[in-house]
């Protein structure tokens, strides 16, 4: 895919900001005219092909049908990043505080870009294709937003399953979604304890009738953990020599993630 596509919208660069008396004028407005209030809000983020339709909506009841913008196309990924290199690339786009201070980081738009980019082409390299749904059954750390980030880019679907639920309720979520790809860590970290995420995962991946191809595991430092061969792939390994992923563009109506 050609970069040179993608121009930044200029009501981007646009301050937006908010009193109450301007909420409440755009709250009156989103009421009695959605379709020119969400065609507003619609354009202040970038768009591959953009929309010339805003809303589709038909309710009956047998049928219940809602489409926004369906035919635009756009990539979340370059939105949340891409957009905002020119400017800010060694500005801070992640604050991450962990529960032990020494282990805080500030992400810059330029790493985050990077980080990105790369995950999302091991997705690729793995069989992940534009509408196939990938599990995170993650920690709250960086690498959580690199892996949703990573999905959107290569149009992807994900799927968020908190960090240590048991391994049955890992399971019925991936029957749920049949995932192509899970992406893990070895553990989770809580006040006075590690919380080891590889075993519920492997219990799981035991308990449910869909059997997912590829699982990428972030090894913390807390813990270390041994991979199964033919499905664990160590995401320091994969992501060292992998080169960055462009984007994917979608459809303004395709979904994003399951909830």
């Amino acid at each position: 895919m050609d970069e040179k596509i993608y121009y930044p919208n200029s009501q981007n660069s646009k301050s937006f900001k908010i009193d109450k008396k301007k909420y409440n004028e755009m709250y009156k407005e989103s009421i009695s005219n959605p379709e020119k209030f969400w065609g507003k809000m619609g354009n202040r983020i970038d768009w591959i092909n953009p929309f010339t339709k805003v809303k589709n909506t038909s309710f009956s009841h047998d049928d219940v049908s809602i489409k926004w913008y369906e035919d635009g196309t756009l990539n979340i990924s370059y939105n949340c990043i891409d957009r905002h290199l020119k400017k800010n690339r060694d500005k801070v786009a992640i604050i991450w505080e962990s529960d032990e201070p020494s282990l805080s980081k500030n992400i810059t738009y330029g790493e985050l870009h990077e980080q990105v980019c790369r995950l999302s082409n091991i997705y690729k390299e793995l069989g992940v294709n534009k509408g196939d749904r990938v599990i995170l059954y993650m920690p709250m750390i960086p690498e959580a937003a690199y892996a949703m980030l990573a999905c959107a880019r290569i149009g992807a679907i994900h799927s968020v399953v908190f960090g240590g639920f048991a391994a049955k309720e890992l399971a019925v979520r991936i029957d749920d979604c049949s995932p192509k790809l899970i992406i893990s860590a070895s553990c989770g970290i809580e006040p006075g304890r590690i919380v080891e995420y590889k075993p519920l995962l492997d219990e799981a991946i035991k308990l449910s009738n869909h059997k997912v191809k590829n699982c990428i595991i972030f090894q913390r430092e807390q813990l270390s953990v041994k991979l199964n061969a033919g499905l664990d792939v160590s995401w320091d390994e994969a992501i060292k020599d992998v080169k960055p992923a462009d984007i994917v563009p979608v459809n303004g109506n395709d979904p994003l993630y399951i909830l």
